[in-house]
C-alpha cells in the first residue's frame, strides 16, 4: 500500500490517520457525467436505458438528496443513488489531488491548480461544474515559543481545504433536475489540523441554548476551531462559506437549487458543521444535503436534534472497520454496555452521538481489497470500492464489482496512472 503522507507528520495523528493516498491509486467512480454523454452515441438500446436513468434522476432528485431521509433507497442500495454518491466522492477526491502535501514545496498547504481548470487537472472531466470559490481553514492552535526552531511548515495555520463548484452546464442541470452547488472538503493534511482533531472536548456552538434540563448544541472543539478561527489577514472558513452561499442564493434562487456538501474524514465533520451553519443562518437556503465519507462524530444529542430540526439532510457513509468513525469521545452505544450507569448516562447530552442517516459498509465483506488495516479501512478509495460493490445488508458485495474495479484499474494503467 502506498500512502502519500509527509514522513515528519506521522507521529502526530495516532487516531486520525491521514486519508491521503496516491491520486492514481483511487478507483474512480464508475458513472461520471461523461458516462451519460457517451451513451447517447451508442446503440439505441443503451441510449434508452440512459434516457430512463436521466428521467428518473430528474424526477426523483429530492428523494436522492434526502428529503425523505433516503427511505427505501439504501437497503438495497438504489443504483441511481449509488451513481450520485460516487459522483460526489469524485469531487472529494479532487480536493486531495489538488492539495500540495509536500512540506518542502514553496506552495505547501495551498491548491496546486487554478480555479478555472481544477476539476480537469484533478482528473475528473466533463462534470458540468465550474469552481467558483476556494475554501481555506485556519487552526486556532499556535505553536509555542519554545518550538521556534521547528520547520516552518509545522506551524502552518491557514491552508486550502476545499472549494465551491456550481453546475453551469445546461445538460447536466437538466439531468439533475436543478442547479446543484457542491461544497467539497478534504481530510486532515497539516500538523496543526491533526492537533485540532485531537481536541475532542465538546464546546457550545451557535444556534441554540440550554433549557435548564438540557445542554445546548455542542460540537468537538477542534472541529469548531477549524471552522471559525481567523487571522488578521485570513477570513475564517465559516465566513468564506457564508459569503459564497449568500452570493449563490442571490444569483440562482429563482430556479430549483440544491447545496450538496461533501467531505472525507475531517472534511466530513466540516461538511456537517457547514450544513448546520447554513441552515441556521439563511432563511432562504435551498435544500442542503451532506454526503460524508468516513467522518468522525461531530457533536452531542442536542446538536443532532437541532440539525434535524433545521431540515439539513445528512447521509453518513461508514465503514464498520474504520476506527475514525468511532471517535472522538464516548458514544451512547458504548455507554449502553455499561449497564450499571445506563439510566444516568443516557440522560447526559455531553456524550457524542452520530447524526443523519447511515449507510454502513464493511471492508471485510469486500473480497477484492489487497489488505485490511487501519489506514486502508479509512482511505477514500476503499469507500468508493465498497459503494461500487454494495448491494444490500443481505448481499454486501455484488459479483460484478470485481469486473467493474478491474476495468477501472486497467484503464488507469493504460493511461500510465496506476501504481501498485
Amino acid at each position: 500500500m502506498r500512502i502519500a503522507i509527509p514522513s515528519p507528520n506521522k507521529h502526530l495523528a495516532p487516531l486520525f490517520k491521514s486519508p491521503t493516498t496516491s491520486i492514481n491509486s483511487v478507483v474512480k467512480p464508475t458513472y461520471p457525467y461523461s458516462y451519460f454523454r457517451r451513451l447517447k452515441h451508442r446503440e439505441t438500446g443503451r441510449t434508452t436505458i440512459a434516457a430512463k436513468r436521466i428521467a428518473i434522476c430528474k424526477k426523483k432528485w429530492m428523494e436522492y438528496q434526502g428529503i425523505n431521509n433516503w427511505e427505501g433507497l439504501l437497503d438495497p442500495l438504489d443504483d441511481n443513488l449509488r451513481r450520485e454518491i460516487l459522483r460526489y466522492g469524485e469531487f472529494v477526491e479532487a480536493t486531495y489531488r489538488s492539495f500540495d502535501f509536500n512540506p518542502s514545496s514553496p506552495t505547501y498547504a495551498t491548491c496546486k491548480h487554478p480555479r478555472s481548470s481544477l476539476l480537469a487537472r484533478a482528473g475528473i472531466q466533463e462534470t458540468g461544474y465550474q469552481v467558483t470559490r476556494y475554501l481555506r481553514a485556519t487552526c486556532g492552535v499556535q505553536m509555542p515559543h519554545w518550538a521556534s526552531n521547528v520547520p516552518s511548515w509545522m506551524g502552518t495555520r491557514s491552508s486550502w481545504i476545499g472549494y465551491v463548484a456550481v453546475c453551469h452546464d445546461g445538460r447536466e442541470i437538466s439531468r439533475l433536475g436543478r442547479r446543484d452547488v457542491v461544497i467539497a472538503f478534504r481530510g486532515t493534511g497539516t500538523c496543526l489540523e491533526w492537533i485540532e482533531n485531537l481536541h475532542a472536548n465538546l464546546t457550545c456552538v451557535g444556534g441554540g441554548g440550554g433549557n435548564g434540563r438540557e445542554e445546548g448544541p455542542m460540537v468537538g472543539s477542534g472541529f469548531l476551531s477549524l471552522y471559525t478561527s481567523k487571522t488578521a489577514s485570513k477570513m475564517s472558513l465559516q465566513d468564506i462559506v457564508r459569503e459564497e452561499v449568500a452570493r449563490i442564493i442571490k444569483m440562482y434562487s429563482d430556479k430549483p437549487l440544491s447545496l450538496t456538501i461533501t467531505g472525507h474524514s475531517l472534511g466530513a465533520a466540516l461538511a456537517i458543521l457547514s450544513a448546520y451553519d447554513i441552515r441556521s443562518n439563511f432563511s432562504n437556503a435551498p435544500m442542503v444535503t451532506v454526503i460524508s465519507f468516513g467522518g468522525p462524530r461531530v457533536g452531542n444529542r442536542t446538536f443532532r436534534r437541532f440539525l434535524e430540526k433545521s431540515k439539513a439532510n445528512v447521509l453518513r457513509i461508514v465503514n464498520s472497520d474504520d476506527l475514525v468513525t468511532k471517535v472522538p469521545g464516548l458514544k451512547d452505544d458504548v455507554v449502553r454496555l455499561l449497564w450499571l450507569f445506563r439510566e444516568r448516562m443516557e440522560c447526559t447530552s455531553s456524550t457524542y452521538t452520530d447524526v443523519g442517516r447511515e449507510l454502513r459498509l464493511s471492508s471485510r465483506e469486500c473480497p477484492y481489497l489487497g489488505s485490511i488495516d487501519l489506514a486502508t479501512c479509512h482511505e477514500l478509495k476503499t469507500y468508493l470500492q465498497l459503494i461500487s460493490g454494495f448491494v444490500s445488508s443481505k448481499c454486501p458485495f455484488r459479483a460484478t464489482a470485481k469486473k467493474v474495479l478491474s476495468v477501472n484499474k486497467r484503464r488507469s494503467r493504460d493511461k500510465g496512472q496506476y501504481l501498485n
